[in-house]
């Protein structure tokens, strides 16, 4: 089953607790609760709930991320469901969570400090949602101050340091004419060596199937696939400009 038929529910907030699990009570009563109609048993509960977690982490701070400039565009509204592919049979769940999250952007840090105990910090994971965000920031054609700050407020309370920020916004805005060595956050000076070594460490984190295994829901991995297309690309261009075999 699409972890979007799982987003709403008093079982999915009842056992996610804190604010995302209020914020489902109380959209609760006016959608359907597919996680209490008849499905197969979950193998394994907590990584479904964190799984879940993540999901409508995605929706608020999405939300309110679109919120931060004060207005919130259909172009931010679209960047979203293109980016994590909501189905039209879930689209208006989902939007009922968007709904009530994008009314302001005040209380996004509570939302963003329960979704980092779900994971290390500066997990893979949640360097995923971060630049998705970073997506829907971009959206309208200008990153406006406030939501850079709300990028930078998240990325800290993820775990990030103002370094690695610097290098998921590199790997994220990967483009033709993107410094190479910036996506892989490494230097003209840096050795061979090193260089090949963080590229392959680099491959690891950003597996899809690594991903997945962390808590990453399978109907995100497309962002996955990105950073992943963006890492081989700048490798590429430092290989052949080092002649490196």
């Amino acid at each position: 089953m699409s972890i979007w038929g799982k987003v709403i529910g008093g079982a999915a907030g009842l056992a996610l607790g804190g604010p995302i699990g209020a914020l489902l009570g109380a959209v609760a009563g006016h959608a359907v609760d597919r996680m209490t109609t008849s499905q197969p048993d979950v193998p394994d509960e907590e990584a479904s709930t964190h799984k879940v977690a993540f999901t409508i982490g995605v929706i608020v701070l999405s939300a309110k991320m679109a919120k931060a400039d004060g207005v919130v565009t259909h172009d931010e509204v679209r960047a979203f469901r293109e980016a994590f592919h909501v189905p039209e049979s879930e689209a208006g769940n989902v939007a009922k969570v968007w709904n009530q999250a994008r009314r302001d952007v005040s209380g996004f840090e509570t939302y963003a400090r329960q979704i980092a105990r779900l994971f290390s910090a500066g997990s893979p994971v949640l360097g995923e949602l971060l630049v998705s965000l970073l997506h829907i920031a971009k959206a309208d054609g200008i990153v406006h101050e406030n939501e850079l700050a709300y990028l930078k407020r998240i990325a800290e309370i993820f775990g990030f340091d103002p370094d690695a920020f610097q290098k998921l916004l590199a790997m994220h805005d990967a483009a033709p004419d993107e410094d190479p060595y910036q996506v892989l956050g490494v230097t003209t000076r840096t050795s061979d060596d090193e260089i090949k070594a963080t590229y392959r460490r680099l491959i690891r984190e950003h597996h899809p199937d690594r991903l997945v295994a962390q808590g990453l829901p399978e109907e995100f991995v497309r962002q996955a696939n990105d950073r992943m297309a963006a890492i081989n690309a700048a490798y590429d261009r430092i290989t052949r400009s080092r002649s490196l075999a």
